[in-house]
């Protein structure tokens, strides 16, 4: 059987490629929306509404589908994901208001939020604790490539082929992915038949530390006994506070540029893509600073605590300048630097985890932090459009006052970032 040098980065690659997809299919409403709103009747009120729909059944989806991937697994849980949101995206095409955008948006949210907690567990399968941040910086920037990718290209198919028909167009992308995923993905780093020893050996040893005891015997967690380590709360409440911040962006970016600078649909193809760079530098350099730190003699614990205030420290200025720009450039040049600092910190607040866990039960701690997060999300979401009826300043101020809760709640909960012992998770 011949062997493939690198399989785990494979593996991550197309996490990576699946992850521009899902934001390819989730950013299409919102880019279209001007004409969407127009030829159907709906309002900035009907739009909160249906991603409300979105992000209830993705806040949902993300616990259940983190249990689902410990079960079943990254290889079948990632077909059943996307089998549930390709075929969704596609069906958006057939909308004829309020009531189908919102139940479509729903199964969409319910698919696509399970990429997430599977990306997580995979880290923690195939890569060793040095590399994680990496790796998750590398499945991050998947989502940033994906917000970058969708603004032009979506305003190019909407140009040709009209909102109805782009949405199932977009939708095949998906489905074709699961080729190369079936094929590549046979098992984990100890079983698969293309690995070779030397990488088999390099991921199962840098997947331990000294005081690490659990080895192969750590039973599957249930959500009740993660509950009960203050750890989980680091997760839990950064994410609740942090991530509404991105969130704002991937929602309502479209819309405020819309509304602050008139905007159509191919203008914010022209611009909506811009702030998404900054992400995906974020979400590269964030993985690796971690891992340099770790590999120059840090702790994982220092390590990960000064990424995620460095990022942060840069998020927070940016969020406020942004409240009083006044062209079009310089918004979308400062809103790349929030988003900046968001990836720096997100991503390793998201290998948070596989740092605390073995693989059996990242998932599902992983999908719990993604819960969490909705929430956060639905709560700023729909003060939204009362914030912005005069002007959009107060919406990014918003942000701002969240980023500090995001950072205390890791220095609350998390304590020292290591493996918790096996005997302590097992009482």
């Amino acid at each position: 059987m011949k062997k493939v040098k690198g399989l785990r980065w494979w593996i991550i690659g197309l996490i990576s490629m699946v992850t521009v997809i899902n934001y390819i299919d989730r950013n299409a409403l919102g880019i279209m929306w001007p004409s969407i709103s127009q030829d159907l009747g709906l309002s900035k009120d009907h739009y909160t509404l249906i991603v409300t729909f979105f992000m209830v059944a993705y806040a949902i989806s993300q616990s259940v589908s983190g249990k689902m991937y410990d079960w079943l697994g990254t290889r079948m849980g990632f077909v059943i994901s996307i089998a549930i949101w390709s075929v969704s995206s596609a069906l958006h095409g057939l909308s004829r208001g309020l009531a189908s955008f919102g139940f479509l948006r729903a199964t969409l949210g319910f698919g696509e939020a399970g990429n997430w907690p599977g990306a997580a567990k995979s880290n923690a399968e195939w890569h060793p604790i040095k590399e994680r941040a990496l790796a998750q910086g590398l499945f991050n920037g998947g989502a940033s490539v994906g917000a970058i990718i969708s603004a032009p290209l979506i305003a190019f198919l909407y140009t040709y082929l009209g909102w109805r028909a782009t949405f199932p167009v977009i939708a095949t992308f998906s489905l074709l992915w699961l080729i190369p995923w079936l094929i590549i993905n046979k098992g984990l780093p100890k079983t698969h038949p293309w690995i070779t020893e030397e990488e088999k050996e390099f991921i199962l040893s840098g997947q331990k530390t000294k005081s690490d005891n659990s080895g192969d015997t750590e039973r599957r967690l249930k959500w009740r006994e993660l509950l009960r380590y203050k750890q989980t709360y680091s997760v839990i409440v950064g994410r609740f506070f942090l991530d509404p911040i991105w969130w704002m962006f991937v929602s309502w970016l479209p819309i405020y540029l819309n509304e602050q600078f008139k905007f159509d649909v191919k203008q914010i193809g022209l611009f909506a893509w811009v702030p998404y760079v900054g992400a995906a530098a974020g979400s590269i350099s964030g993985g690796w600073f971690s891992g340099f730190l770790i590999k120059k003699g840090w702790t994982v614990s220092k390590s990960r605590k000064t990424a995620i205030v460095i990022g942060n420290v840069i998020c927070l200025p940016a969020l406020i300048l942004t409240a009083f720009a006044s062209t079009p450039i310089s918004a979308v040049l400062l809103i790349a630097v929030i988003l900046f600092g968001f990836q720096v910190s997100i991503n390793n607040i998201q290998t948070l985890p596989s740092d605390f866990l073995t693989g059996k039960s990242v998932g599902s701690l992983a999908g719990l932090g993604g819960t969490a997060a909705v929430f956060g999300v639905l709560i700023t979401m729909w003060l939204v459009p009362t914030l912005t009826k005069v002007s959009w300043a107060p919406f990014f101020i918003m942000g701002a006052l969240l980023v500090p809760l995001g950072v205390a709640a890791i220095y609350m909960f998390a304590g020292t970032i290591e493996r918790i012992e096996l005997k302590e998770i097992s009482k």
